[in-house]
């Protein structure tokens, strides 16, 4: 889809739908859970006054309250995911990482995981995250790689151009480093054994971008690579 085209966005969040059809793609996975990754990373930092930026339906913002006792302020640009967010409890509002409603330094930890790459002005994004946190602080963005999902994408022909990221895997830290001290980086690769074909029609219906239909005769299981980075960018 066009990652950073806000209106594209703005329809693809509207719902959970999209969302859940792309997380049941790894229901059956095998290796280094990015996710697992992720929280283990949040855990290690201790973080005690978190910023979630784009977390979707809320469900890692709620176990950071739940788990580890922080005070986490939630912000998205989708009206329906502040909703289900603020249905787990969480001080949720909608907002825009371009221009975040807070203090300078109000935070020592903000959280960025799939949604840099939908950030029109990633310069801005990216210098607001550095303002509101305090020094010493971190931003633990999470995004996928030039190869993610490869497979898939060549199994439905994506156009040429239509999975480009202004935040990926690749050019990540180069971003990071415009804004931030210190920056560290860890890759994961999972893989999904997909059984059903239902679910690669739900995943290709959950994409903005016009693709070809999943064929009626394609191999099962299907195998998918998943490449994700998980970044540490410290003030």
């Amino acid at each position: 889809m066009a990652f950073d085209d806000q209106a594209v966005v703005r329809e693809q969040y509207s719902t959970e739908t999209n969302l859940q059809a792309r997380k049941a793609l790894w229901e059956d996975a095998a290796g280094d859970d990015p996710k697992e990754i992720l929280w283990r990373t949040i855990e290690a930092w201790q973080p005690q006054r978190v910023l979630e930026v784009g977390g979707g339906e809320g469900e890692l913002a709620e176990r950071i309250m739940r788990e580890l006792g922080a005070h986490v302020s939630f912000v998205d640009f989708s009206p329906r995911m502040v909703e289900l967010a603020g249905a787990r409890g969480i001080e949720a509002q909608e907002g825009d990482v371009q221009r975040l409603p807070f203090a300078g330094g109000a935070f020592d930890t903000v959280i960025a995981a799939w949604m840099l790459y939908h950030v029109p002005d990633l310069d801005a994004g990216l210098g607001e995250i550095a303002r509101v946190l305090t020094k010493g602080g971190a931003l633990i963005a999470v995004t996928n790689s030039e190869q993610h999902i490869a497979e898939l994408r060549e199994l439905l022909a994506y156009p040429r151009g239509a999975f480009d990221m202004s935040f990926n895997s690749e050019n990540g830290e180069e971003h990071l480093r415009r804004h931030f001290s210190s920056v560290e980086r860890f890759d994961t690769v999972v893989t999904a054994t997909v059984r059903e074909r239902e679910k690669l029609v739900a995943y290709r219906n959950s994409v903005s971008v016009p693709t070809q239909p999943v064929p009626e005769d394609v191999q099962l299981p299907f195998i998918v690579h998943g490449r994700t980075s998980i970044f540490v960018a410290m003030t």
